[in-house]
């Protein structure tokens, strides 16, 4: 019989509504389970054993009296250090960050909780978000659990390594340019991008995201039903609509289908890469499908004007920091947003403008087709103590030309898991659908679940010699 943090959110639910078992038993094994993951692979911040013991406890009690609050009650997971919660500091990852208690849980953290979920830990990112990368001055440096030599992407790098790791099923990350399912992909779980403002978050701005980190569609559906409760605090999100989460079935025959391999600028498709997302749309094609091959539709220059926008706005943030903080942020930030300080203001306002011309093509490229499917990255993990897949600040964003166009166009797009390499590694493929076809990415989605081959066993907890990594250092 398989272990209870080897469970996915469905199974925990019917087993605690038979009396087969409680969340209290559920609990204690997924903190056991951490603990053995843990001195090695660095997910977790601010983990409160006797925190989530005692909200499992209540939630015991609620089954035993079968008022239990939502499919959820009792189900634990992680949510990413950015997203607040009461009375906990959220450093977003960078040494610099001053250190005050949330006032009060960020919506995603509330509509969770609400439900009866079980936050056992937050979970680990880089210096505000900005790296696809497991590295921080703040946290300990966050390892890939397929090889712990290897990098589990980012931003939400911890949560992506809890997932695959098997630290309860459910995981919340946030996404901008593609930090949701950059990591999902390099460690071969689920991750939804969901549309913009389909679930209420806070602080909102453009392109940014809440949404499930799962090893099933299935338990990211059933987060979904949960997270898009609406939440008069996020001023950017979409009126309450009632939808079928669950309704995950969905015809394939006759659907029609862009396959885009040449993202228009950014690092080469590595030839792994296309070859498995290639055999996905095969397997789609097979099954019924009309698949067809799309031009590029986004530029160098829009990618680049976005750069410009976002080092000046990292720039303004670190430049109100006193000078002894400002050295504790990470130097390959540092190195990043330096050019900032000689941009003209003609030169910020039209990288901003890039956002609304990306949008413009995205969505102009994608309504031809029902769906779109393309590669997660173009290129696999790379190692763990790099910022980015080059390593350079001169070049940090050529690996998300794939991820970025769909945070700017407010569609919703999945990573899930299609192969790995001849090394073992992880190999994402992406989903996108028509803007608020959230429900259809994920159908789609599970589709694929039912058309690939079987997947691998997760990956242990490290314990022979080739397994093995330095222990957890900042």
């Amino acid at each position: 019989m398989a272990a209870p943090h080897e469970l996915t959110a469905a199974q925990l639910g019917a087993a605690y509504g038979s009396g087969g078992l409680s969340p209290v038993e559920a609990v204690r094994d997924v903190l056991a389970h951490i603990e053995r993951w843990e001195p090695r692979l660095c997910a977790t911040w601010a983990l409160d054993a006797e925190a989530a013991l005692a909200a499992a406890r209540e939630s015991e009690s609620r089954w035993h009296r079968r008022r239990p609050r939502s499919a959820l009650d009792g189900v634990p997971g992680t949510l990413k250090e950015n997203i607040a919660t009461r009375g906990l500091a959220v450093p977003v990852g960078c040494a610099a960050t001053e250190l005050v208690p949330a006032a009060e849980d960020a919506p995603p953290a509330a509509r969770l909780r609400e439900a009866g979920a079980i936050v056992i830990a937050k979970t680990t990112m880089p210096d505000w978000g900005m790296l696809s990368s497991g590295l921080s001055s703040f946290h300990k440096l966050a390892r890939n659990p397929w090889d712990l030599a290897m990098n589990p992407g980012g931003s939400s790098a911890g949560a992506a390594a809890a997932a695959a790791a098997g630290y309860g099923p459910l995981h919340l990350g946030t996404d901008i340019g593609g930090s949701i399912r950059l990591p999902a992909g390099w460690c071969g779980v689920f991750g939804l991008k969901p549309s913009l403002g389909r679930v209420p978050i806070k602080p909102p701005y453009a392109g940014r995201v809440a949404g499930p980190m799962t090893r099933t569609v299935l338990d990211a559906a059933l987060m979904m039903a949960v997270l898009s409760r609406p939440d008069w605090r996020d001023t950017t999100s979409l009126p309450p609509q009632a939808i079928g989460w669950t309704d995950l079935q969905i015809g394939v025959k006759g659907l029609k289908i862009g396959l885009l391999l040449d993202a228009g600028w950014g690092q080469a498709v590595e030839p792994q890469t296309a070859a498995a997302v290639q055999a996905a749309a095969r397997a789609f094609e097979t099954a019924g499908a009309i698949v067809e091959t799309m031009p590029a539709f986004s530029t160098r220059a829009m990618a680049e004007g976005m750069d410009r926008f976002w080092r000046m706005r990292s720039w303004l943030d670190f430049s109100a920091l006193p000078r002894e903080r400002q050295e504790r942020v990470l130097p390959y930030i540092r190195e990043w947003i330096a050019s900032a300080a000689g941009l003209t203001a003609a030169e910020v306002f039209h990288g901003y403008s890039q956002m609304g011309a990306l949008r413009e093509a995205a969505v102009a490229a994608c309504q031809p087709y029902d769906f779109v499917l393309s590669p997660v990255s173009p290129v696999p993990t790379f190692p763990a103590e790099w910022a980015s897949p080059l390593n350079d600040p001169h070049r940090p964003f050529e690996h998300i030309a794939f991820t970025l166009p769909y945070n700017m166009s407010e569609q919703p797009a999945a990573s899930i898991d299609c192969g790995s390499t001849r090394e073992g590694w992880p190999i994402g493929l992406q989903i996108i659908g028509h803007r608020h076809d959230d429900l259809g990415v994920l159908r789609l989605a599970r589709a694929w679940e039912q058309l690939r081959p079987a997947p691998r066993p997760w990956p242990l907890p490290p314990h022979a010699p080739h397994r093995e990594a330095p222990p957890c250092t900042p």
